[in-house]
């Protein structure tokens, strides 16, 4: 049954980050969020596209600091709230004091779904500052039901107000998000999200599904900006619910005219449409595209060899230096097949 309103998450100030290699300047972030505050989207998501303190070697440099991005958007916002993603490794809670400083009334705080116990402190933290606190269960499909739901109820008895089922890596179908949705609102009593990845072309009819079984919150993207093939399109999202009756708040024409300020900025990842859609294949993580690719490079091996290794050995965020360890062993049995050719790593 469908509901009669919905509520949008705007995620292009965050997610969309990985899209631009976390290049937006702090001006471009504020002419952005001040476009999509006056087409009414309820949350604008913002910080390094790994969340607070993502910017790093590792990770990416941003062109600012997370304090700059936030004041920014802050300065420009009239009705939206703003949000911020924290995963817990990576972000620390001095970040999420800065944050709640600043003003961000939403903090969404991201683990693996099979370790949401790392979250208790940042959500502790986030509900003594007066934030609403959202639970994000990152890589949903790699838990059973059961591991996924427990994982969920200790995220709501750490004080989250809402738990998102994930599809980071854009891999889940259609009846396995309706399955999950359920079952996770059947678990808990809190609200319940979902957050889609295009990777399969499935990030609009995933985010349908979701809501027909019961979601209350969902996420989007301008122009489906996000990591790997990104995210359900902000806009197609809203003229689809107002297709369907189901109020979001949205101006549509408002949120078209806010998707034509990222158009210089979004442009179809350099590794094509074939990498995006092994991440949803393999099941890997999104952000891992950049790092595959680039390592294919190096070792010259196939980049869809390693994401399909990457899934068979079910790596998560954070381990990205598997990518290498997977690339060079790849390279090493391309080696042994081709008898007598030495190969050796670009430098």
């Amino acid at each position: 049954m469908l509901p009669g309103s919905i509520r949008v998450v705007d995620t292009t100030l965050r997610d969309g980050m990985h899209s631009v290699a976390h290049q937006f300047t702090p001006q471009q972030m504020a002419t952005i969020a001040a476009a999509m505050d006056v087409a009414g989207v309820d949350t604008l998501e913002v910080s390094h596209g790994d969340g607070l303190g993502g910017s790093s070697l590792q990770y990416g440099r941003a062109a600012a600091s997370d304090e700059a991005y936030l004041e920014a958007v802050a300065s420009v916002l009239r009705q939206s709230k703003l949000a911020v993603l924290l995963l817990p490794g990576i972000g620390t809670k001095e970040d999420l004091d800065m944050a709640a400083n600043l003003g961000a009334k939403v903090a969404r705080i991201a683990t693996h779904v099979t370790e949401a116990d790392i979250s208790e402190q940042h959500m502790g933290l986030a509900k003594k500052r007066g934030m609403e606190v959202i639970g994000f269960l990152m890589m949903a499909h790699m838990a059973p039901i059961e591991i996924m739901t427990q994982n969920a109820r200790l995220m709501e008895s750490y004080g989250a107000d809402c738990v998102y089922i994930v599809d980071s890596a854009g891999y889940m179908l259609p009846p396995e998000v309706r399955e999950r949705v359920e079952a996770l609102k059947a678990a808990v009593q809190c609200k319940v999200g979902f957050h889609a990845h295009n990777n399969l072309g499935l990030a609009i009819g995933n985010t349908l599904t979701a809501i027909e079984a019961g979601v209350h919150i969902v996420d989007g993207s301008l122009r489906s900006m996000g990591a790997g093939g990104g995210n359900a399109s902000t806009e197609t999202l809203i003229a689809v619910l107002e297709r369907l009756g189901i109020d979001s708040g949205v101006d549509l024409y408002k949120i078209m005219d806010a998707a034509k300020l990222v158009d210089p900025f979004k442009t179809q990842p350099k590794e094509g449409p074939d990498a995006t859609l092994m991440l949803g294949y393999a099941g890997v993580y999104s952000s891992f595209l950049l790092h595959t690719t680039r390592a294919a490079e190096r070792f010259n091996v196939d980049p869809r060899d390693i994401l399909v290794e990457l899934g068979r050995r079910r790596i998560v965020g954070g381990q990205e230096d598997m990518i290498i360890d997977v690339a060079y062993e790849l390279m090493q049995k391309k080696q042994k097949a081709l008898s007598g050719k030495v190969m050796s790593p670009k430098v």
